[in-house]
């Protein structure tokens, strides 16, 4: 907190103090006509550099957490595509059961028949007093026009219930997708985040080195010149220098490799990398990464029984409504009649062959997806246990390089004494510094692996790397 307030009041007074320096300016002059051209030119200057300062703090954003960017992720087009394919399953599950729901369809027709044709069925008792008297319009037409409404419902089709149960397993898959997703992106921010760490610290040994041979140089310059040592160690002492700064540039490309994929994720460009603690215990009971192919093989399961079930009697609900309009055959007089029919339909396909080509497809499918997952089940069970045996190998190797550390610190000292005593050559002194950055290099890229061992396992075990973490 007291870092944010600081760096608050830094961004304050530096907007404020161009403004003062501005109107102290402005003060000094005496002439009006002139204040104005002034004080109209500099406005303009100064609103040139906010916004300048608005666009440097844009591009350049420093965070104080590794949470920081977990967030800015989940609002990231990278995460939220992730979620729009969560939504896509779940309007796969709104459309099974969309079919179980009835179909209302509104009609209109014209029809022209070359025989007096019915504009609804009826009885021969209501049909022999329209024969007796003529001037009761008979309903029959040559031309007929309809206009109605007609209902069909599904009252039983087994497979539409069971394609329904399949797309819950899809919904589930997609959020166990969309879930082992984010975990993967968090794993890239924090990988990134401690190479970024690991090629920081290696680049402060380098300068520490650097600081070193510098020292070292001075000496080499006074014995160069009272003739107690070749002139040659001063070019050995430069090319290491040289060295120095020609590793720091290599590193540096790849820290903007780690600051690049962070911004990726994230849109947030790095300055510094934020430190990390490991704050919890990771839950290793179950390899949770494998839910949404789990769900998937589930799915298909249901899709090849769902294809199978169409072969199986349906049962439909019909109904019709139907307003019928024409001039009668007998004496052109207009008539018009209503007409309603409901009723159950039984339906049973006794030979569908591409229904049974579908089945063979579904089958195929789901064979396919259960031996996808046993796969990636015994692939990521071995890496598990690898990562596991190297995680635990790496906590190891860093108490050991911190110690080596400690030791090549002090044999440094010694060769350094020794080296200005005239006991070992320069080549042996330089010897001694490769092998302190060495093995602070050693230890630096053991805990950038070590983070980078410990989110693939959480990745694996389906653990949240945000508890995990901090």
């Amino acid at each position: 907190m007291l870092i944010k307030r600081i760096g608050k009041r830094q961004k304050a007074f530096s907007k404020t103090f161009l403004i003062d320096i501005f109107l102290i300016i402005i003060s000094y002059i005496g002439d009006k006509h002139i204040k104005s051209r002034v004080m109209s030119k500099a406005i303009k200057i100064l609103v040139i550099v906010i916004i300048l300062l608005g666009i440097n703090k844009i591009y350049s954003q420093d965070v104080s957490t590794v949470q920081d960017l977990f967030s800015a992720l989940k609002s990231h087009p990278q995460t939220k595509s992730d979620e729009l394919a969560f939504e896509k399953a779940k309007t796969g599950k709104q459309l099974a059961y969309s079919a179980l729901y009835p179909k209302i369809t509104a009609f209109g027709t014209y029809d022209n028949f070359s025989s007096p044709t019915a504009l609804l069925p009826v009885p021969p008792n209501d049909l022999i007093p329209l024969v007796q008297d003529q001037t009761i319009p008979q309903p029959f037409s040559e031309d007929i026009f309809r206009a109605g409404i007609s209902i069909s419902m599904p009252v039983f089709i087994k497979s539409i219930y069971t394609t329904a149960s399949k797309t819950k397993y899809m919904q589930k898959s997609a959020k166990a997708k969309q879930y082992i997703n984010l975990l993967q992106n968090e794993a890239i921010i924090v990988s990134s985040n401690a190479n970024l760490q690991y090629i920081d610290a290696l680049t402060k040994a380098l300068e520490s080195k650097k600081h070193s041979l510098l020292k070292t140089k001075e000496l080499i310059n006074l014995k160069v010149e009272n003739g107690r040592a070749p002139g040659s160690s001063l070019l050995i002492i430069n090319n290491g220098i040289n060295q120095v700064e020609a590793t720091k540039n290599d590193i540096a490309i790849s820290r903007e490799k780690a600051i690049s994929a962070i911004e990726t994720l994230t849109g947030i460009r790095m300055i510094n990398p934020v430190d990390m603690l490991e704050t919890n215990t990771m839950d290793t009971s179950s390899i949770k990464s494998l839910d949404p192919l789990q769900q998937k093989v589930n799915a298909d399961k249901l899709g090849l029984r769902a294809e199978k079930e169409k072969l199986l009697p349906s049962i439909l609900l019909r109904g019709n409504y139907n307003h019928s309009f024409a001039d009668a055959y007998n004496n052109n007089m207009a008539i018009d009649k209503n007409y309603t029919t409901i009723g159950l339909v039984v339906s049973m396909p006794i030979f569908n062959k591409s229904q049974y080509a579908q089945i063979k497809e579904s089958k195929i499918a789901y064979n396919a997806t259960q031996n996808e997952f046993d796969k990636l089940k015994l692939s990521l069970q071995a890496q598990a246990n690898q990562l596991e045996n190297s995680l635990q190998l790496l906590y190891n190797s860093e108490k050991l390089y911190q110690q080596n550390i400690k030791d090549k610190e002090e044999i440094l000292t010694i060769a350094k004494a020794s080296y200005q005593s005239n006991r070992i050559s320069i080549e042996d002194y330089l010897k001694y510094e490769d092998d302190l950055v060495l093995e602070k290099s050693k230890l630096y890229k053991a805990q950038a692996e070590k983070w980078q061992t410990l989110v693939k396992l959480a990745v694996i075990y389906g653990d949240n790397i945000e508890n995990l973490i901090k």
